[in-house]
């Protein structure tokens, strides 16, 4: 890709690998609390359903359909009450431990590291955004370690909107003092990241993190690992 100087990432599950950390934090909190042996319910229907439910109501966020509060009120105890478990009190105990604890693992997506070195040894300004929340998405950079390759983070809480939304992708741009023709997105959520971008006027690189090869669009290259990335900016 040519003219490109500022690159800009999405992080969870495009960098910071939020689907390896969340499994093995309501693990954790599963097993303390014993909920199998209490509700006999197996982890991993309750993970599979936890996961489907916390998804769908991300897509509500982004979609402003939802604030943070509801999702933070109901993504566990929606979970519960499909296992027959009305139990809030419970529930948000899983929901305020979950927060704390997730933080405590901080694997990243599979070649993160390698590009980024990669990246800045090219002389690129990284930056990230990110629709998660704020203090949040800087202390998984931080607890990470991936801060230091970063000129900006940003996420929705700056502006209050979230990707595919147009401003944050503004406020994005501002921040990092970057023009649009010089600046490409990678993201692995197709119509936060690809579709959000990409209607805003930037270049894409859309990461099929799961490899479904289910979305395809003119001009918008597709890897599957972030080493592929290597082979594309040059």
């Amino acid at each position: 890709m040519e003219n490109i100087r500022h690159i800009f990432f999405d992080l969870d599950n495009t960098l910071w690998d939020h689907r390896k950390n969340a499994y093995n934090t309501i693990k954790d909190l599963f097993l303390k609390l014993e909920i199998n042996e209490k509700y006999n319910i197996i982890f991993e229907s309750f993970h599979n359903t936890y996961n489907r439910i916390n998804e769908h109501l991300w897509i509500l966020i982004r979609d402003a359909k939802i604030d943070k509060n509801y999702l933070r009120k109901h993504r566990f105890y929606d979970t519960f009450l499909e296992f027959g478990v009305d139990d809030f009190e419970l529930s948000q105990y899983f929901e305020e431990h979950f927060l704390d604890r997730i933080l405590s693992y901080n694997h990243l997506v599979q070649g993160t590291i390698d590009l980024l070195d990669y990246l800045k040894s090219k002389h690129y300004k990284l930056h990230i955004i990110s629709n998660g929340f704020q203090e949040v998405t800087e202390r998984k950079c931080m607890l990470s370690g991936i801060d230091k390759y970063f000129e900006t983070i940003i996420s929705a809480d700056s502006v209050s909107k979230r990707k595919p939304n147009a401003d944050i992708f503004k406020f994005a741009l501002f921040e990092a003092k970057a023009n649009i023709s010089e600046s490409l997105m990678i993201g692995d959520d197709w119509i936060a990241d690809v579709i959000g971008a990409t209607n805003f006027g930037m270049k894409v690189i859309y990461f099929d993190a799961l490899n479904e090869k289910i979305h395809r669009m003119a001009g918008v290259k597709m890897v599957n690992r972030l080493t592929e990335i290597k082979k594309i900016i040059k």
